[in-house]
């Protein structure tokens, strides 16, 4: 079960934030992907829309952060991600020094080589 969250905004958009395992292969264990949309189910959408097929949101355990809204808000897709906290990342579980990156360069497969 993944932990999520969202905050909705004063201009009645929301900010989805879902902590899943990494959809790639040899990608990291678990991430953290942050959504801006019209709503909830949209948020969702975008999502199984990009091959993340069984991603649910129930409650409201792991909100987004007030950073981590800015960033999500900031990119022009409204579609990030990083690995998400407590996933081996140095600094210990609850600092992450990795930046936000555009949610194509974790689902971008390996092209093969002849």
């Amino acid at each position: 079960m993944a932990a999520g969250g969202f905050c909705k905004l004063p201009n009645g958009t929301v900010v989805v934030a879902l902590n899943l395992p990494s959809p790639a292969a040899d990608g990291p264990g678990a991430v953290r992907v942050l959504v801006h949309s019209a709503n909830r189910a949209r948020a969702l959408t975008r999502l199984r829309n990009l091959g993340m097929r069984s991603v649910y949101l129930r409650g409201n355990a792991a909100p987004p952060t007030p950073d981590e809204i800015t960033a999500v808000l900031h990119h022009p897709d409204g579609l990030i991600w990083r690995t998400a906290p407590g996933n081996g990342v140095a600094g210990g579980p609850d600092l992450v020094q990795e930046l936000w990156r555009p949610i194509r360069s974790l689902l971008r497969r390996p092209t093969a080589q002849t």
